[in-house]
């Protein structure tokens, strides 16, 4: 569900009195926050913020298309190590003890007359 539009935007009180003070200071500064529930408002584009992502901090430049959208979705917590392929597949059932024909291993059509032949 989305938030209220009289609300406003969430973004942590902390991380926007730093974002405010840099801004008024008019510098540019990498800023570390563990804040990733916090939503991207226009006045933090142009900075970068380190984001905690559970091991490290990543560090997120804001651009104009990120406003709206919350810091935590710049910063993922997983690693993607990729689908296995095709080739890995047949090797592994190929390589499997009793995995040849009439072979004594449990699975799909081991059942009752499974390696007699059809008459």
């Amino acid at each position: 569900m989305a938030r209220s539009l009289k609300k406003g935007p969430f973004v942590d009180d902390h991380l926007m009195k730093k974002i405010d003070s840099m801004n008024a200071a008019n510098e540019r500064k990498v800023v570390k926050t563990w804040s990733r529930r916090s939503t991207i408002t226009p006045e933090m584009v142009g900075h970068t913020l380190a984001v905690y992502n559970g091991r490290k901090f990543i560090p997120v430049y804001i651009t104009e298309n990120m406003v709206g959208h919350k810091l935590g979705e710049f910063s993922p917590t997983r690693q993607f190590k990729g689908h296995s392929s095709k080739v890995e597949k047949v090797a592994k059932v190929a390589g499997a003890p009793g995995a040849g024909p009439g072979g004594a291993g449990g699975g799909a059509g081991a059942g009752a007359g499974a390696g007699a032949p059809k008459s």
